[in-house]
């Protein structure tokens, strides 16, 4: 089935990109109905196995179908590259009771009774809490290299060139994009001055709202997915190296922006544990100050560990 948005008088200049925490918080719950879909994604979903137990698996559960729909209402029309994650919870939370049950009993079938929203939303706060705020530093930089290439292949090959570039499943035809799906829906809309294309971790193709109501948004498999998961190294100057060895001063680079431990040991592929050991020992040294954010506590470099990192550099 098709479904076409059809770009109306300066509807070109109205593509966009923009990267939404909260749609890849909700469709990865596709890899938590279906694991095995996912092999590029097997560390993280050893670790949401383990999660399980802790989360509202019931709710959650019931927010993704056997063929893989999310509802509508949890994959917002995100604003920018750099939406934030709690304006978007905010606007989720204010979804109007009919259109949960609407959009829940286009997932489940006519006589689906759907939870509260409240306890949705609680349940999808615990979910990020535990399963996703670790990784989204290392997500986001995926995706934000995403936007980047697509807006350079635009510039360098074209508009069409970039839709074709997406997946085989989408096209620009004259003036309509064509969106190819799988699954038992078609229509077509005018786009009415904008529509969004989104990078995401967890569509193998490319999805679309249900509904043709819900905004212009085309949600696309980003690039790079199979180097998610990869340790990442931890480059530093060679003086700071011999002077702290290569763990820690690779640390000290890495905190110029605050994370947590689990954080950090997420993106590096080792233990919490020997990430809180080195953690430790830099702030007796005073080259990490530390505060608590929520659950976690956040460390970042201390003006001192700045002044030796750009001395040694």
């Amino acid at each position: 089935m098709v479904v076409r948005y059809v770009l109306v008088g300066q509807d070109l200049a109205g593509v966009r990109f923009a990267i939404s925490p909260f749609n890849e918080l909700s469709l990865s719950l596709r890899a938590w109905r279906d694991p095995g879909r996912y092999p590029l994604h097997l560390p993280w979903i050893h670790e949401l196995m383990r999660a399980r137990g802790d989360l509202d698996a019931e709710t959650l559960d019931q927010l993704v179908n056997g063929i893989l729909w999310t509802p509508d209402f949890l994959n917002p029309l995100p604003a920018s590259p750099v939406t934030r994650l709690e304006d978007e919870f905010a606007l989720v939370a204010a979804t109007p009771p009919a259109v949960v049950e609407r959009d829940l009993r286009a997932l489940h079938g006519p006589g689906y009774r759907p939870p509260p929203l409240s306890r949705i939303m609680s349940a999808l706060e615990g979910y990020w809490e535990r399963c996703f705020a670790p990784h989204w530093p290392r997500m986001r930089a995926l995706l934000e290299g995403d936007v980047t290439y697509r807006g350079r292949e635009i510039a360098q090959r074209g508009l069409a060139a970039m839709f074709a570039g997406l997946t085989g499943r989408v096209s620009l035809v004259g003036d309509v994009v064509e969106v190819r799906l799988r699954t038992n829906v078609e229509w077509t809309r005018p786009t009415a001055g904008q529509l969004t294309l989104a990078p995401s971790l967890w569509t193998l193709n490319a999805s679309t709202p249900i509904s043709p109501d819900e905004p212009p948004l085309i949600l696309y498999a980003a690039r790079g997915v199979g180097t998610l998961w990869e340790p990442q190294p931890l480059p530093a100057p060679g003086a700071l190296t011999a002077l702290l060895g290569a763990v820690r001063a690779g640390l000290l680079v890495h905190l110029g922006t605050p994370a947590s431990s689990t954080e950090l040991a997420a993106r590096l592929g080792v233990t919490t544990t020997a990430v809180n050991q080195h953690l430790r020992a830099l702030r007796a040294g005073g080259l990490l100050v530390s505060a608590r954010h929520g659950r976690s506590v956040l460390y970042r470099r201390s003006e001192v560990a700045d002044r030796l990192l750009a001395s040694a550099g």
